[in-house]
Protein backbone atom coordinates (compact mmCIF):
# COMPACT_ATOMS: atom_id res chain seq x y z
CA UNK A 1 0.00 0.00 0.00
CA UNK A 2 1.52 3.38 -0.96
CA UNK A 3 2.30 5.72 1.91
CA UNK A 4 1.45 8.82 -0.18
CA UNK A 5 -2.01 9.29 -1.73
CA UNK A 6 -4.00 12.10 -3.35
CA UNK A 7 -0.84 13.94 -4.41
CA UNK A 8 -1.75 16.98 -6.56
CA UNK A 9 -1.09 20.67 -7.29
CA UNK A 10 -3.47 23.62 -7.38
CA UNK A 11 -2.79 27.05 -8.89
CA UNK A 12 -4.39 30.47 -8.66
CA UNK A 13 -4.29 33.03 -11.45
CA UNK A 14 -5.74 36.49 -11.93
CA UNK A 15 -6.10 36.01 -15.71
CA UNK A 16 -9.49 34.85 -16.97
CA UNK A 17 -7.94 32.25 -19.27
CA UNK A 18 -5.76 30.83 -16.49
CA UNK A 19 -2.53 31.84 -18.23
CA UNK A 20 0.73 33.28 -16.93
CA UNK A 21 3.21 35.75 -18.43
CA UNK A 22 6.66 37.18 -17.75
CA UNK A 23 7.02 38.52 -14.22
CA UNK A 24 3.87 36.84 -12.89
CA UNK A 25 3.86 34.94 -9.60
CA UNK A 26 2.46 31.41 -9.49
CA UNK A 27 0.55 31.01 -6.23
CA UNK A 28 -0.75 27.59 -5.32
CA UNK A 29 -0.71 24.61 -2.98
CA UNK A 30 0.87 21.17 -2.83
CA UNK A 31 -1.61 18.65 -1.44
CA UNK A 32 -1.17 15.03 -0.37
CA UNK A 33 -2.19 12.46 2.21
CA UNK A 34 0.16 10.29 4.26
CA UNK A 35 -1.36 6.94 5.15
CA UNK A 36 1.32 6.32 7.78
CA UNK A 37 4.10 8.19 9.55
CA UNK A 38 6.82 8.71 6.93
CA UNK A 39 10.26 10.29 7.09
CA UNK A 40 10.32 12.90 4.31
CA UNK A 41 13.70 14.38 3.46
CA UNK A 42 12.54 17.22 1.21
CA UNK A 43 9.35 18.61 -0.29
CA UNK A 44 10.06 20.84 -3.27
CA UNK A 45 8.07 22.62 -5.96
CA UNK A 46 9.58 24.07 -9.13
CA UNK A 47 8.54 25.77 -12.36
CA UNK A 48 10.52 25.58 -15.59
CA UNK A 49 10.21 26.56 -19.22
CA UNK A 50 11.80 24.62 -22.09
CA UNK A 51 11.72 24.65 -25.88
CA UNK A 52 12.60 21.50 -27.82
CA UNK A 53 12.76 20.52 -31.49
CA UNK A 54 13.18 17.07 -33.03
CA UNK A 55 12.85 15.63 -36.54
CA UNK A 56 14.60 13.19 -38.90
CA UNK A 57 16.37 13.87 -42.19
CA UNK A 58 17.52 11.56 -44.98
CA UNK A 59 21.33 11.62 -45.22
CA UNK A 60 22.33 9.24 -47.98
CA UNK A 61 21.52 5.71 -46.85
CA UNK A 62 20.57 6.52 -43.27
CA UNK A 63 18.28 8.72 -41.21
CA UNK A 64 19.70 11.43 -39.00
CA UNK A 65 17.80 12.66 -35.94
CA UNK A 66 18.06 16.42 -35.46
CA UNK A 67 17.39 17.83 -32.00
CA UNK A 68 17.75 21.09 -30.13
CA UNK A 69 16.80 22.37 -26.68
CA UNK A 70 16.55 25.76 -25.01
CA UNK A 71 16.02 26.26 -21.26
CA UNK A 72 14.35 29.59 -20.41
CA UNK A 73 14.20 29.37 -16.65
CA UNK A 74 13.88 27.14 -13.61
CA UNK A 75 12.73 28.45 -10.23
CA UNK A 76 12.47 26.25 -7.16
CA UNK A 77 11.09 26.46 -3.63
CA UNK A 78 11.79 24.18 -0.66
CA UNK A 79 8.81 23.51 1.58
CA UNK A 80 8.77 22.17 5.14
CA UNK A 81 8.91 18.39 5.43
CA UNK A 82 6.38 16.38 7.46
CA UNK A 83 6.31 12.94 9.05
CA UNK A 84 2.86 12.51 10.58
CA UNK A 85 0.12 10.70 8.71
CA UNK A 86 -2.92 12.63 7.58
CA UNK A 87 -3.86 15.25 4.97
CA UNK A 88 -1.29 17.99 4.34
CA UNK A 89 -1.45 21.24 2.35
CA UNK A 90 1.51 23.53 1.71
CA UNK A 91 1.31 26.92 0.03
CA UNK A 92 3.99 28.11 -2.39
CA UNK A 93 4.85 31.21 -4.42
CA UNK A 94 7.10 31.05 -7.48
CA UNK A 95 7.91 34.28 -9.33
CA UNK A 96 8.53 33.89 -13.05
CA UNK A 97 11.49 35.86 -14.40
CA UNK A 98 11.13 39.10 -16.32
CA UNK A 99 12.29 39.37 -19.91
CA UNK A 100 10.89 38.12 -23.19
CA UNK A 101 9.93 34.43 -23.32
CA UNK A 102 7.86 32.64 -26.00
CA UNK A 103 4.27 31.50 -25.56
CA UNK A 104 3.34 27.86 -25.00
CA UNK A 105 3.40 25.88 -28.23
CA UNK A 106 3.05 22.29 -29.45
CA UNK A 107 3.78 21.33 -33.05
CA UNK A 108 4.68 18.33 -35.14
CA UNK A 109 8.43 18.78 -34.71
CA UNK A 110 8.78 20.82 -31.55
CA UNK A 111 7.19 22.28 -28.46
CA UNK A 112 7.52 25.08 -25.91
CA UNK A 113 6.32 23.81 -22.53
CA UNK A 114 6.06 25.46 -19.13
CA UNK A 115 5.74 22.94 -16.32
CA UNK A 116 5.05 23.01 -12.60
CA UNK A 117 6.36 20.03 -10.58
CA UNK A 118 6.21 19.00 -6.94
CA UNK A 119 8.47 16.27 -5.55
CA UNK A 120 8.55 14.40 -2.25
CA UNK A 121 11.89 12.74 -1.45
CA UNK A 122 11.95 9.98 1.15
CA UNK A 123 14.78 8.01 2.70
CA UNK A 124 15.57 4.73 0.95
CA UNK A 125 12.75 5.08 -1.58
CA UNK A 126 12.04 6.49 -5.02
CA UNK A 127 10.76 10.10 -4.91
CA UNK A 128 7.10 10.81 -5.64
CA UNK A 129 6.36 13.44 -8.30
CA UNK A 130 3.34 15.26 -9.65
CA UNK A 131 3.38 17.59 -12.66
CA UNK A 132 1.03 20.20 -14.04
CA UNK A 133 1.47 22.07 -17.31
CA UNK A 134 0.82 25.80 -17.19
CA UNK A 135 -0.39 27.94 -20.08
CA UNK A 136 2.13 30.69 -20.78
CA UNK A 137 1.29 33.68 -23.01
CA UNK A 138 4.13 36.04 -23.83
CA UNK A 139 3.72 39.79 -23.43
CA UNK A 140 5.99 40.33 -26.42
CA UNK A 141 4.37 41.30 -29.72
CA UNK A 142 6.18 42.42 -32.83
CA UNK A 143 4.01 44.42 -35.20
CA UNK A 144 4.56 44.88 -38.89
CA UNK A 145 3.30 47.24 -41.56
CA UNK A 146 -0.23 46.43 -42.66
CA UNK A 147 -0.36 47.89 -46.17
CA UNK A 148 0.93 46.43 -49.43
CA UNK A 149 0.89 48.24 -52.76
CA UNK A 150 2.49 46.16 -55.50
CA UNK A 151 1.39 45.37 -59.03
CA UNK A 152 -1.61 47.68 -58.54
CA UNK A 153 -2.94 45.44 -55.74
CA UNK A 154 -3.64 46.35 -52.13
CA UNK A 155 -4.45 44.40 -49.01
CA UNK A 156 -5.60 46.12 -45.84
CA UNK A 157 -6.21 44.82 -42.32
CA UNK A 158 -5.84 45.84 -38.67
CA UNK A 159 -2.51 45.91 -36.81
CA UNK A 160 -3.22 43.01 -34.47
CA UNK A 161 -5.45 40.00 -35.07
CA UNK A 162 -7.09 38.02 -32.27
CA UNK A 163 -8.12 34.38 -32.32
CA UNK A 164 -11.80 33.94 -33.14
CA UNK A 165 -11.92 37.34 -34.82
CA UNK A 166 -13.41 37.81 -38.29
CA UNK A 167 -11.12 39.91 -40.43
CA UNK A 168 -12.29 41.88 -43.46
CA UNK A 169 -9.64 41.57 -46.18
CA UNK A 170 -9.97 43.99 -49.11
CA UNK A 171 -7.96 43.73 -52.34
CA UNK A 172 -8.00 46.12 -55.28
CA UNK A 173 -7.04 44.13 -58.39
CA UNK A 174 -6.37 45.28 -61.94
CA UNK A 175 -6.86 42.42 -64.40
CA UNK A 176 -4.94 43.52 -67.50
CA UNK A 177 -5.25 40.11 -69.15
CA UNK A 178 -7.79 38.94 -71.73
CA UNK A 179 -9.16 36.24 -69.44
CA UNK A 180 -11.45 36.13 -66.45
CA UNK A 181 -9.72 35.66 -63.12
CA UNK A 182 -10.88 34.82 -59.61
CA UNK A 183 -8.71 35.86 -56.65
CA UNK A 184 -7.97 33.32 -53.95
CA UNK A 185 -7.73 34.40 -50.31
CA UNK A 186 -5.58 32.39 -47.90
CA UNK A 187 -4.45 32.48 -44.30
CA UNK A 188 -1.25 30.49 -43.82
CA UNK A 189 0.62 29.50 -40.68
CA UNK A 190 4.35 29.04 -41.25
CA UNK A 191 6.33 27.30 -38.50
CA UNK A 192 10.12 27.02 -38.64
CA UNK A 193 11.98 24.54 -36.43
CA UNK A 194 15.71 25.08 -35.97
CA UNK A 195 18.78 23.33 -34.66
CA UNK A 196 22.40 24.42 -34.84
CA UNK A 197 22.90 23.53 -38.51
CA UNK A 198 19.45 22.53 -39.78
CA UNK A 199 15.97 24.00 -40.25
CA UNK A 200 12.58 22.47 -41.04
CA UNK A 201 9.51 24.33 -42.31
CA UNK A 202 5.88 23.42 -41.74
CA UNK A 203 3.15 25.25 -43.68
CA UNK A 204 -0.53 24.93 -42.74
CA UNK A 205 -3.41 26.59 -44.61
CA UNK A 206 -5.92 27.69 -41.97
CA UNK A 207 -8.39 29.37 -44.32
CA UNK A 208 -8.98 29.65 -48.07
CA UNK A 209 -11.77 31.07 -50.21
CA UNK A 210 -12.26 31.98 -53.87
CA UNK A 211 -13.41 35.55 -54.47
CA UNK A 212 -15.65 37.10 -57.11
CA UNK A 213 -14.70 36.82 -60.78
CA UNK A 214 -12.94 39.81 -62.37
CA UNK A 215 -13.60 40.45 -66.06
CA UNK A 216 -10.77 40.87 -68.59
CA UNK A 217 -9.15 44.31 -68.83
CA UNK A 218 -10.96 45.65 -65.79
CA UNK A 219 -10.29 46.76 -62.25
CA UNK A 220 -12.29 45.66 -59.24
CA UNK A 221 -12.21 45.77 -55.46
CA UNK A 222 -12.93 42.38 -53.91
CA UNK A 223 -13.28 41.44 -50.26
CA UNK A 224 -13.33 38.38 -48.04
CA UNK A 225 -14.49 37.74 -44.47
CA UNK A 226 -11.59 35.75 -43.04
CA UNK A 227 -12.31 33.89 -39.80
CA UNK A 228 -9.32 33.34 -37.51
CA UNK A 229 -9.60 29.87 -35.90
CA UNK A 230 -10.35 29.89 -32.19
CA UNK A 231 -7.48 27.48 -31.52
CA UNK A 232 -4.85 29.39 -33.53
CA UNK A 233 -1.66 29.82 -31.52
CA UNK A 234 0.10 33.13 -30.94
CA UNK A 235 2.77 34.46 -33.26
CA UNK A 236 6.22 33.47 -31.96
CA UNK A 237 9.22 35.69 -32.77
CA UNK A 238 11.19 35.41 -29.53
CA UNK A 239 12.29 31.76 -29.53
CA UNK A 240 15.69 30.81 -30.95
CA UNK A 241 14.64 27.36 -32.19
CA UNK A 242 10.91 27.76 -33.04
CA UNK A 243 9.15 30.59 -34.88
CA UNK A 244 5.50 30.91 -35.92
CA UNK A 245 4.26 33.49 -38.42
CA UNK A 246 0.98 34.12 -40.22
CA UNK A 247 0.48 35.36 -43.76
CA UNK A 248 -2.65 36.66 -45.44
CA UNK A 249 -2.33 36.05 -49.17
CA UNK A 250 -4.30 37.02 -52.24
CA UNK A 251 -3.41 34.99 -55.34
CA UNK A 252 -4.52 35.56 -58.93
CA UNK A 253 -4.00 33.44 -62.05
CA UNK A 254 -3.10 35.52 -65.07
CA UNK A 255 -1.92 34.75 -68.58
CA UNK A 256 0.27 31.67 -69.07
CA UNK A 257 -0.54 30.54 -65.56
CA UNK A 258 1.52 33.20 -63.85
CA UNK A 259 0.68 33.61 -60.17
CA UNK A 260 0.68 36.90 -58.32
CA UNK A 261 1.19 36.19 -54.62
CA UNK A 262 0.46 39.16 -52.39
CA UNK A 263 1.62 38.20 -48.89
CA UNK A 264 0.92 40.17 -45.73
CA UNK A 265 2.58 38.99 -42.53
CA UNK A 266 0.33 39.41 -39.50
CA UNK A 267 0.69 38.82 -35.77
CA UNK A 268 -1.83 36.82 -33.75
Amino acid sequence: MPSIKDFYLTCETTNEDGSYSEGDTIVGTVNFKLTTNVSINTLTVKAKGDAKTKWTEDIGDYLMTVTSKKRYFKVKDYLIGVTLKGVHTFEFRLKLPEGSMPSSFKGENGKIVYMLEAKISKSWWWPSKVKREINFISKTFQHCTANIDRFKNAVQCSDLILTGETLSVVAKICNSSSKHTSPKFKLEQNTVYRSKYHTKNSLIILFKEVGETISPNSERTVSCQLKIPDDAISTIHNCEIISVEYYIKVLNNFLLGNVLDEGLKRDL
